[in-house]
């Protein structure tokens, strides 16, 4: 009878132990959710300020360019205000930067499906990276459409389709998934282009959007799904002089992140 006791207490025991760490673990990721909303708030604080700080710049350009042309003697304090401008809109940028890095890296993936996008990305190197550290897939943008389209072509369709595969399955699921179109520094020339995407964070954004509706069509749930556009704005290598562009910098990215993300 005591053994019989004995053996109650501890599975009562080992009850208790078990229902604290699930409630431990779902706290640790409740946190997790609220720092990275905060994050995200200031992010899109930041966002919002450098497309102000953009516009100035463009206009004191314009400013700068009419002082030149009729010899005005505003010119070397149009100069100045340009540089400054310049470099708060480069620490801004490089802050943003980091701060998303942070928010879409915060949680490694688990074993299995970390193992599976490894494959994945081997089986696809020609027109897939895998960064393990971040969660992030990053699709080639030249092979995934074609040149100014958001149109996924025929073989990056099928890419997607074996991610949403394994985005889909049990390990998976925990996850949501952010996709982040990025392009080049080179103008959209073409009317017909323009009329569709009329600059690089439209194009961007277009994109994203068309990689997240192929992985919503093949069983992503969309509640799973959010899509942003960058543009030309966070290049991972310097672009070519002249608006002359790198393709390094035409991406789509895929991050894994903890649901609530």
């Amino acid at each position: 009878m005591r053994s019989v006791k004995l053996s109650s207490v501890l599975v009562v025991l080992g009850l208790s132990i078990g229902m604290a760490f699930v409630g431990g673990c779902n706290s640790q990721m409740k946190d997790l959710e609220n720092r990275n909303r905060i994050q995200q708030d200031r992010i899109t604080d930041l966002e919002n300020q450098l497309r102000a700080a953009q516009i100035q710049l463009d206009q004191l350009k314009r400013q700068l360019e009419t002082a030149n042309a009729t010899g005005g003697v505003e010119v070397e304090t149009l100069r100045q205000k340009i540089a400054a401008l310049e470099e708060d809109i480069a620490k801004k940028e490089a802050l943003i930067k980091s701060m998303q890095d942070r928010l879409m890296g915060v949680s490694p993936l688990p074993v299995e499906l970390n193992s599976a996008l490894e494959d994945f990305a081997r089986d696809s190197s020609d027109l897939v990276e895998y960064d393990s550290s971040r969660g992030l897939v990053k699709f080639k943008s030249d092979l995934l459409f074609e040149k100014g389209s958001d149109v996924v072509t025929s073989q990056a369709s099928e890419a997607v389709r074996k991610l949403a595969g394994i985005l889909n399955t049990e390990q998976a699921k925990q996850f949501h998934i952010i996709v982040a179109g990025h392009t080049d520094d080179i103008p959209i020339q073409k009317a017909d282009t323009r009329a569709k995407h009329p600059t690089n964070r439209h194009l961007s954004s277009h994109r994203a959007i068309a990689v997240a509706e192929v992985m919503e069509k093949h069983g992503v749930e969309p509640v799973r799904l959010s899509s942003r556009g960058f543009g030309e704005y966070r290049p991972i290598e310097p672009n070519a002089a002249g608006k002359k562009g790198n393709p390094k910098n035409r991406r789509v990215e895929i991050y894994i992140v903890p649901a609530g993300s």
